[in-house]
């Protein structure tokens, strides 16, 4: 019997009505880019301390968080209009590095994982490896990884190259780099560490193992010269929309990104990862499936729907998302006209999963449509008091069969205020429930992972 279906309980709504419940995985999808410096709620930092963000790993952790995802991309997009102007105006793609707020996150709390992202393409097998141990180490096992190919010509142009690799190319890259770096991960077998006083070894040598790997991409010696971290290899997480997307997230995540497109094309989704999985000879609940979505809540119905209107009429908004949506896919939006619909035909090179999720939200739908009923939090609407949002969490989930939500913001500029809205105001509600957990069951983040 799946977890989910074990986990199955009994709980009183809000009206007093009995619903029945799955509990269900949460995470947070953030970019580490300035909160809300222009509005009220905002702390208006002129540096980037990553203070913010260590006070919202500590408050998500109180709410009992499974990780924080960070975000990443390498480049000043000029997709929309062929100009740096509107990603640097939104502040889409100005952005530090991931991987040292990580760090700063994980030595601030003891139970939440943090998992942020690096590309196949530009990192080199051995560096990722290493750092990815050792920072697990330090973190005593609650560090993922986030792998992304990268999607962006601006992004190679970065590093060297003219242009990305093609879209399915930037797979059978991935696919090799994370065969190198598992083997380099597992080229120290657990138990080589011995600290032996009376022979003066520190380490067993015929426990230690060169890899001596030679593909079409990539080349290794070994061994790694970190050893083994508390988990192992870190969590993987990785969103995998396209087919080779799938194929690599169904052999190595532990966790996958998702689009909200949808009860229907939810569940397909799931039940398409899990079948891959099988197929690869894997426990399909050893990976959790968590869907983006952007809640809103308020202490009253009309007063989270007024909110949600104003946020999503706003025409920076509007402007924002055009931004940001042309980065991720590398297609410029400023082409279309708002107030019809997106022409067919439109192809990328780029994150093609993502352009897809953002078109199927309604092919007959004008292109402000678009982007006003839904933005990037897919078509999943959860907008209401944290109960009323709560249940219909629930509900989703139920007819889903799993496995949990990554939450994002639904306005331009993460604030404080959202962040508590979420941990002290819709999470208790899911508390309440049943529906999430009240504590950690591990210490490990895979651990966590796999405890429902």
């Amino acid at each position: 019997m799946a977890r989910h279906t074990a986990g199955r309980r009994k709980a009183p709504a809000a009206r007093g009505r009995t619903i029945v419940v799955t509990k269900f995985h949460l995470g947070w999808f953030l970019n580490f880019v300035a909160d809300e410096w222009n509005g009220t709620w905002g702390d208006g930092a002129k540096d980037f301390t990553g203070d913010f963000y260590v006070e919202m790993a500590k408050t998500l952790e109180r709410a009992c968080f499974d990780y924080i995802l960070l975000e990443d991309k390498l480049m000043v997009s000029t997709a929309f209009g062929g100009t740096m102007q509107y990603d640097l105006k939104h502040g889409v793609n100005p952005k530090h590095d991931p991987v040292p707020l990580a760090v700063a996150m994980l030595m601030a709390t003891t139970r939440i994982g943090v998992v942020p992202t690096m590309s196949t393409s530009f990192y080199p097998p051995f560096l990722l490896a290493r750092l990815c141990s050792t920072i697990d180490h330090m973190a005593r096992g609650r560090f993922g990884w986030n792998v992304v190919t990268s999607a962006e010509d601006r992004a190679a142009q970065n590093f060297g190259l003219d242009k990305l690799f093609e879209h399915d190319e930037r797979y059978a890259r991935a696919e090799e780099f994370l065969e190198v770096v598992t083997k380099l991960w597992d080229s120290w077998e657990p138990g080589a560490i011995v600290r032996d006083k009376a022979t003066g070894t520190y380490a067993d040598y015929t426990k230690v193992h060169t890899i001596d790997f030679e593909g079409k991409y990539f080349k290794s010696r070994g061994p790694l010269n970190t050893a083994r971290s508390p988990q192992g290899w870190p969590t993987i997480a990785q969103a995998g929309a396209s087919v080779p997307g799938r194929e690599l997230a169904s052999q190595y995540a532990d966790t996958i990104v998702a689009p909200a497109n949808g009860i229907e094309a939810m569940k397909a989704y799931r039940q398409d990862i899990r079948a891959r999985m099988e197929g690869k000879g894997r426990n399909p609940d050893d990976c959790q499936v968590l869907y983006i979505v952007s809640p809103i809540v308020a202490d009253t119905e009309e007063e989270a729907h007024a909110k949600r209107e104003r946020w999503h009429n706003d025409p920076l908004y509007i402007e924002y998302q055009l931004a940001e949506i042309s980065s991720i896919t590398e297609v410029d939006f400023s082409r279309f006209d708002l107030d019809k619909p997106v022409p067919d035909g439109v192809t990328t090179n780029g994150e093609r999963g993502a352009l897809e999720s953002f078109l199927s939200r309604g092919r007959d739908k004008t292109l402000r449509e678009l982007v006003t009923g839904n933005g990037l939090g897919g078509a999943i609407q959860f907008t209401g008091t944290p109960d009323q949002v709560a249940e219909r969490m629930v509900a989703v989930m139920n007819e889903v069969g799993g496995d949990g939500f990554l939450i994002t913001s639904p306005v331009m500029r993460l604030s404080r205020r959202y962040v508590t809205e979420i941990a002290d105001g819709l999470i208790p509600a899911l508390q309440k429930l049943g529906a999430t957990r009240t504590s950690y069951d591990h210490e490990l983040l895979r651990e966590n992972l796999h405890a429902f």
